[in-house]
């Protein structure tokens, strides 16, 4: 079966940490392009950050700048997200999505996970 599934969210006090995973099976990571989108209550989806197939572009929204990491191991099919200095307005349920370009543009991408809530909070 073709699925991304996510992974590492939680709970967690403002100016912590957290390592979203976003794992492929019945296909390979390394000819895509992986996005990670989040929506929080009443909100639309908003692109946090996207990696390009081999790793080589790289976009993260001004929102997080500075605080997100994004990385990818194709060699384990999976891409992480490494975020740092959370703050309350990160709170939202985080998405990985597989796509043919890096964009923070949710409609470029085809296959998306299930999501994974992250919760800021003290």
């Amino acid at each position: 079966q073709v699925q991304l599934v996510e992974s590492g969210g939680g709970l967690v006090q403002p100016g912590g940490s957290l390592r979203l995973a976003c794992a492929a099976s019945g296909f390979g990571l390394e000819a895509y392009a992986i996005g990670w989108f989040r929506q929080a209550p009443g909100k639309e989806r908003e692109g946090v950050s996207c990696t390009s197939s081999n790793g080589g572009i790289v976009y993260y929204s001004d929102s997080v700048k500075g605080r997100f990491t994004i990385s990818r191991d194709n060699a384990e099919n999976t891409v992480y997200l490494q975020m740092n200095s959370l703050k309350p307005e990160d709170t939202a349920v985080y998405y990985c999505a597989a796509g043919i370009i890096a964009s923070l543009i949710a409609n470029e991408y085809d296959l998306w996970g299930q999501g994974t809530q992250v919760t800021v909070s003290s």
